[in-house]
């Protein structure tokens, strides 16, 4: 069952670096310590922190990004994920009123926010400050009245008498303090190159860490009063209805019946290919395909019967070498794209699927390179389907988020996947047979029909 007054909060900071991940995934353990059935969501693109939520509620940890599906979709996508729950927790990202750069307020913490309905907890750093925190956080309460402030949690305290001046600050802010976390060891979540290091690499460890993360939060928190607090919120305005992965096909996408057949569709797993949205197998089982994963370090075969295949996002630069020594799998990959099979790849996809690396011999369906680079690339992109492909018709709009350290030569193809639109016009990955291998992270929630698409061409392909 879904309810649109499901209670919920938002869990924001000032900047990046104040603690939002720790209180957020604190919070939801120590919720479903507490009985709560938690709905774990995470503002933005972000893949990895959605890891840690699962573990720390047994559900799966779904975003919300106003850039990547449209305003428009954020409160139903948040109602499909909510179903059953007591109380939803989500994550901000960036600063609560950073966004897309140069969009305003698009895709910030502060507009999911106000499209949910939700108040907001400020997790604030207040290592270096004593009364200025009075300041700060009356900048953040008033700088948009459409934003709710409803609490908060003071991260990195030094003393009893620190906590003292920091709460005699804020009372003149009439905003009320619902947790202080003394400043301590700092809970053990290793990062690298693009962030924390996904659960699916160190789970047992990850574990420890959710529960350190709970702790955490139980003992410098007011649990009765962030749960009180979220359930102030109230209808998600709008009068939305949860999201569903049905589709309601156009003339190029028949619609299923139960007599027709269901594709295998095989999707890459394991720790070197963790980035993925949970909407997209969703979306995938909906259009009538059969979903089931394999892990392309350990797996020599792809699952028996594959009529398609679906590499998403993750760490192969990480992996190289182990993915290398796989060759049955490799020339398995190779086999499936010189069939004619469709094969849709994203960023970790795309470099698996070039002819190398960083030296190490990967599936050679692409006649390209890949190699670590020295500089990261960030951001989200608006692009277009330069031709027809099996996930998209030429001229279809999406949007999507690219990140990563690797660079690809060349970045196109003869036939591109994409042409970015914008200030840095440019095209953008491959198109060949059944191929469609990009950077770019799409959620196929904002176009339905390219998970239809997909779906149909592993039909009859």
């Amino acid at each position: 069952m879904v309810t649109p007054s499901t209670p919920r909060l938002v869990v924001a900071a000032p900047s990046s670096g104040s603690g939002k991940t720790t209180v957020a995934t604190g919070l939801m353990a120590a919720f479903a310590a507490r009985g709560l059935a938690v709905s774990p969501h995470k503002v933005g693109p972000d893949y990895i922190d959605p890891g840690y939520h699962a573990l720390a509620t047994g559900r799966t940890g779904r975003n919300l990004d106003a850039y990547l599906c449209g305003p428009e979709l954020v409160a139903p996508l948040f109602l499909h994920g909510a179903r059953g729950c007591d109380i939803a927790v989500v994550e901000g990202v960036m600063g609560l009123y950073d966004g897309a750069a140069g969009e305003g307020e698009l895709a910030s913490t502060a507009q999911v926010a106000k499209l949910l309905g939700a108040p907001v907890v400020l997790v604030v750093d207040a290592s270096s400050q004593s009364r200025s925190v009075a300041a700060l956080v009356h900048g953040f309460v008033s700088w948009d009245p459409g934003v709710r402030v409803g609490g908060v949690i003071l991260n990195k305290v030094g003393s009893a008498r620190h906590e003292e001046l920091l709460r005699e600050a804020l009372d003149s802010v009439g905003v009320p303090v619902l947790g202080a976390l003394r400043r301590a060891r700092p809970v053990e979540t290793p990062s690298r190159h693009l962030g924390l290091v996904p659960v699916a690499e160190r789970r047992a460890l990850a574990v420890s860490a959710v529960s350190e993360m709970a702790a955490l939060v139980s003992r410098g928190c007011d649990l009765p009063a962030l749960e009180a607090l979220a359930r102030t919120a109230g209808t998600v305005p709008g009068g939305s209805a949860p999201w569903t992965p049905d589709f309601s096909p156009t003339h190029d996408h028949p619609p299923r019946s139960a007599g027709r057949p269901r594709p295998k569709v095989a999707v890459a797993g394991g720790p070197a290919f963790t980035f993925s949205y949970a909407e997209h197998t969703e979306l995938l089982t909906a259009a009538g395909a059969e979903v089931v994963t394999f892990d392309p370090l350990h797996d020599e075969e792809l699952p028996e019967g594959t009529a398609g295949l679906v590499i998403g996002g993750g760490f192969p630069e990480v992996y190289a070498a182990e993915l290398s020594a796989n060759e049955p799998l490799r020339k398995a990959v190779a086999e499936l794209a010189a069939a004619g099979a469709p094969i849709a790849a994203e960023c970790a996809g795309l470099l698996y699927l070039c002819r190398e690396l960083d030296g190490s011999p990967m599936c050679g369906v692409l006649d390209a390179t890949a190699r670590m680079a020295e500089r990261l690339t960030l951001g989200y992109r608006d692009a277009v389907a330069v031709g027809d492909s099996v996930l998209a018709a030429a001229g279809t709009r999406m949007r999507g988020h690219e990140f990563h350290r690797t660079a690809v030569e060349p970045g196109a193809g003869a036939a591109p996947a994409w042409g970015i639109r914008g200030r840095e016009r440019r095209v953008e990955g491959f198109v060949q047979r059944g191929v469609h291998a990009s950077y770019l992270h799409t959620h196929w929630a904002s176009e339905p029909g390219v998970a239809h698409r997909f779906v149909e061409r592993c039909r009859t392909s």
